[in-house]
């Protein structure tokens, strides 16, 4: 089986989170900057195979699409023109990233780390990739 990847798409980084192979476990695999994220793609496209890329979509309380989402959809046609046989799948994102600074305390993450707005990034990426899975 191939892997499936979420990303927290972000104006300044992208948090980044894969499935192993049977596509049962989420796990963060890094953060990295926007302007670099259809190169990044690209090369772990050439060692890992990925079936499915999950988007998050950020959207209001009252279920209207926020400002980014102008530049999540100039991304996604980017990515559909360079990658065309990977799948992508939008999957409501609101309030993952406060979610993801809770599990940070809950895992006991001390007051510096959990400042590291990466982190966060990508571990909400592994959450919108959660929600998808389950």
């Amino acid at each position: 089986m191939a892997r499936v990847m979420a990303l927290d798409y972000g104006v300044k980084r992208t948090g980044i989170a894969v499935t192993d192979e049977l596509q049962m476990i989420a796990s963060g695999l890094t953060t990295i900057a926007t302007s670099e994220l259809l190169v990044f793609l690209e090369d772990y496209f050439k060692k890992e195979k990925v079936e499915t890329v999950v988007v998050g979509e950020p959207k209001q309380k009252d279920n209207s699409a926020s400002e980014s989402e102008v530049f999540i959809t100039e991304f996604l046609k980017k990515f559909t023109e360079k990658f065309p046989n990977i799948k992508l799948v939008r999957v409501d994102e609101r309030f993952t990233s406060k979610m993801a600074f809770q599990t940070m305390i809950d895992s006991g993450l001390k007051k510096k780390k959990r400042q590291n707005k990466a982190l966060v990034d990508e571990v909400s990426a592994t959450i919108i990739l959660q929600s998808y899975l389950y």
